[in-house]
């Protein structure tokens, strides 16, 4: 068969195709985009962020889900302010709500039952704001945690740890602020625990009241000044944080897990755009749609069952929400003793030490702690691979000393109600909690340290001699053993790939000019210690040399044993 294509059209084969002209919608597009391009320059830094390239793990969705239940609150925030009169003057409730018509009270709390009766959606909206705060900070305390057990903190990301403490310590005082806003009897108790935490602050604590409160307690100036700094200047403050948090992230390389083709020097994941921007769209609207859910279903904060606040009277029962419950319990479980007077003055070092140090004394120690371990064990290197917190087990203890001391001041900010819903005596029950308070961390960072341990010592154990294939077999002297199965390289490599125990690098005991140095001997012995302590009884990954040793003797066992079948077949 003979071909009727022209000779000369075999010159053209490998051209490429002329490309689709460009439509009329795209043209219009690229021309926005060059005007703004020519007057900002944002062109580079927008392709820069379009390329970026982040890894895909389930646990990088955390900080995700605190972003966008931050921007639903700030939403649904900016609704009630059309409708929420931050106002103490007093009225009288005229609304549809009939149990408090009638009824004096503030018109911080009329407008709040106006919202929730009277405004189409406004209850909805109300609930979809408090639970998205809610989702806000378990969000950013389960991402926190997420990079505290994994080392995502280490350098070069001290600032991003830095600016993610203080969020969390900003979302407590947003939230806070949040709930006192409706004036309800519940939200004004606490408002009134908090003034009097404080006027025990030694010297200053009247007049930081006075100041805060516009007089004395409750005035007519608190609900309008919380309205302020939670509207403008708390919300200024997280997204202006949030802002340098994600600007350094995108700077620096996303940390990744370890894994085949992982490295200190590459980011294994998908591009922003496409990928990553629809994928992250679309998980913005998962979330949304999970709070509204949740907001549809489950009621929070009814402040009508409270009624409006009244100075002299309190809610029986009542408590802190969950994030502000440890200093409240720290509070409950100092004794009474600790309270005395000096020359005319009272001392109210239960008041001091549980509501306003221990909050500083949390977040001192979260801010502190990536320098502390970087001193104690001299790694001054940037790390962008995460650890498994396995092979961590003196940071994860610390971690979990420190969330079980965290969960059993939380408890003990309810002994009252777990006193009377179990028919207990509270005080056994704050006695127990005394006792928790001091060992429950030490037991807990001694399980998990244990339990990290013998994690690394089965790892490194499996590495060395396979995984257990339940298949016996017997050898040529007659001894029987299981047959071990080898690992794959891949799986094999995930569970070496981390470092062993760091060598010590310590000051010279002599300075330049041979004289003792004796602050740097106090300060070489200090460290030694910690550094003892932080990495005794590590569990080192297994070398080349130990792999190749283990891979021979399972090697000669299996022709041993295949030849004593070979022998009893005949």
């Amino acid at each position: 068969m003979t071909s009727t294509a022209r000779p000369a059209d075999g010159l053209r084969a490998d051209d490429a195709p002329a490309p689709a002209p460009t439509s009329a919608g795209m043209k219009k597009v690229g021309g926005v985009a060059g005007w703004i391009d020519d007057r900002t320059g944002a062109a580079k830094g927008v392709g820069y962020l379009m390329k970026k390239v982040f890894p895909d793990h389930w646990s990088f969705m955390l900080g995700e889900i605190a972003m966008y239940s931050m921007i639903v609150c700030l939403l649904t925030g900016v609704f009630l302010t059309f409708w929420f009169d931050p106002s103490m003057v007093h009225t009288t409730y005229e609304g549809s709500y009939v149990p408090m018509q009638g009824v004096e009270m503030s018109r911080a709390y009329a407008s709040t039952l106006n919202i929730s009766f009277d405004v189409k959606g406004g209850l909805l909206i109300r609930q979809i704001h408090h639970w998205s705060a809610l989702l806000f900070i378990v969000a950013l305390s389960v991402h926190m945690l997420r990079v505290f057990f994994t080392g995502a903190f280490r350098k070069p990301r001290e600032i991003n740890w830095v600016i993610g403490c203080v969020l969390s310590l900003l979302a407590l005082v947003e939230g806070f602020a949040g709930y006192s806003l409706p004036d309800d009897l519940l939200s004004g108790t606490g408002l009134r625990a908090a003034q009097g935490f404080m006027v025990a602050a030694p010297v200053i604590g009247s007049y930081l009241s006075y100041a805060l409160f516009g007089g004395t307690f409750p005035g007519l100036d608190i609900i309008p000044r919380l309205y302020s700094i939670h509207i403008l200047l708390l919300p200024a403050l997280l997204i202006g944080l949030f802002t340098v948090h994600i600007v350094l992230v995108a700077l620096q390389k996303h940390t990744q897990y370890p894994g085949p083709g992982k490295t200190n020097d590459n980011v294994v994941g998908f591009p922003v755009m496409p990928v990553y921007a629809a994928k992250a769209g679309g998980f913005f609207f998962i979330v949304f749609g999970g709070i509204a859910l949740i907001s549809s279903l489950i009621q929070i904060n009814a402040v009508w069952v409270h009624g409006p606040y009244v100075p002299n009277a309190t809610t029986a029962g009542a408590q802190p929400d969950w994030y502000m419950g440890f200093p409240d319990g720290a509070l409950r479980l100092l004794p009474g003793f600790l309270e005395f007077e000096t020359f005319g003055f009272t001392w109210a070092f239960p008041v001091i030490i549980g509501a306003l140090l221990v909050i500083p004394a949390f977040y001192g120690g979260m801010i502190a702690y990536p320098f502390i371990e970087a001193w104690v064990t001299g790694d001054k290197r940037e790390h962008h691979l995460l650890d498994r917190p396995r092979n961590a087990p003196t940071r994860t203890g610390l971690g979990m000393a420190a969330l079980t001391l965290y969960g059993v001041l939380m408890f003990a900010a309810s002994n009252d109600i777990m006193a009377i819903k179990f028919g207990m005596s509270i005080n056994d029950i704050t006695w127990t909690l005394r006792v928790l308070t001091f060992l429950g961390p030490v037991i807990a960072f001694w399980a998990t340290r244990r339990l990290c341990l013998s994690l690394q010592r089965h790892e490194k154990d499996l590495v060395l001699h396979g995984r257990e294939t339940g298949r016996i077999e017997r050898s040529a002297d007659g001894e029987f053993h299981e047959v071990h199965e080898p690992l794959d390289p891949y799986t094999r490599w995930t569970l070496v790939q981390h470092e062993g125990t760091p060598p010590l690098e310590l000051e010279p005991a002599v300075d330049e000019n041979g004289v003792e140095n004796k602050k740097g001997a106090r300060k070489n012995k200090l460290r030694a210690k910690l550094h003892d302590f932080y990495f005794g009884g590590a569990v080192e990954p297994a070398t080349p040399a130990e792999l190749e040793g283990a891979h021979h003797e399972h090697g000669h066992e299996q022709i041993e044993a295949s030849e004593d079948d070979r022998v009893s077949a005949h």
